[in-house]
Formats: structure tokens, C-alpha cells, sequence
């Protein structure tokens, strides 16, 4: 199989793939918050109204809930990239340079892969594809005429 082929091979499923990593991290996401908000999977619940701990949870669950579904994803994986980057440099960043130094490993990796999805869309086995939205990347141009001769 030629490179070529290969490449337009796997390029066909992308929307899928696009799809399932975006369902993963969402799942992986909600999971975080509903352990914060609710003291779920082996760790203690922050006090209701505890800034910034219990705010993050509850944003983390709702949005990891609309991202897994892929109902306003960019929106939601927007917020979620904010709140992630605000994560790494204010709790873990001060503690050293790299994210394994300082234990930002997941904010890091949270904060790129939902930024990620703000310019990718939802992919493919969202709740907006059934509706005719598309998420994907728009073709460059669209809109735009060609000036008349």
C-alpha cells in the first residue's frame, strides 16, 4: 500500500476517530469533576463554594457531560481549555517549568486536547450530526464570491 493510499485511507476516518477522542476526553473530564463535586473515585469532595476546587468541578462536569456528548463541544471545550490553562499556571506552574516536574501533566494534556476540539468540532457520533450541523472544519473561502469580469 502506497503512502498516498494509505494517508486517504486513514483520512476517511477521521470524523470517527475525532469522534471517539472527543467522547474519551469528555468522559475522562466529567469523571474529574464529579469526583471533586461529589467525592466520587476514591477522593474527598471540596466544601461547596471553595474556590476555585469546587467552581473547576462543576465546570469539568458539565462540560466533560456536553463535550461526551457532542452538544455545543466548541463551546464547552473552549471554557474547559480556559479553565485548564488557568489550572496549570496557578496551582501546578509555580511549583516548576515542565509538567512533570510540577504534577501539571493532566491540566497540560486537558488544556490542549479541548483546544484542540474548538478547532476540529465534534467529529463524527455527536448529538448536533443527526441534526444536519456540521462540526467539522469549515472549507476556507466559504462565503466569499468571485468578483465578476
Amino acid at each position: 500500500m502506497t503512502t498516498s493510499r494509505l494517508s486517504d485511507r486513514l483520512t476517511t476516518h477521521q470524523p470517527l476517530v475525532l469522534g471517539l477522542f472527543r467522547m474519551v476526553l469528555g468522559l475522562l473530564f466529567a469523571s474529574e469533576g464529579a469526583a471533586t463535586v461529589f467525592g466520587v473515585l476514591g477522593r474527598k469532595a471540596a466544601p461547596v463554594g471553595d474556590w476555585p476546587f469546587w467552581y473547576a468541578g462543576v465546570i469539568e462536569l458539565t462540560c466533560g457531560a456536553l463535550v461526551l456528548l457532542g452538544t455545543v463541544t466548541r463551546g464547552a471545550a473552549f471554557l474547559s481549555s480556559g479553565v485548564m490553562a488557568f489550572a496549570y499556571f496557578t496551582e501546578h506552574q509555580p511549583d516548576g517549568l515542565f509538567p512533570l516536574q510540577n504534577g501539571g501533566l493532566s491540566p497540560a494534556l486537558f488544556c490542549w486536547g479541548f483546544l484542540l476540539l474548538v478547532f476540529s468540532g465534534p467529529g463524527a457520533l455527536s448529538l448536533t450530526a443527526p441534526t444536519g450541523r456540521k462540526g467539522g472544519p469549515r472549507p476556507a473561502g466559504r462565503g466569499v464570491t468571485e468578483p465578476s469580469r
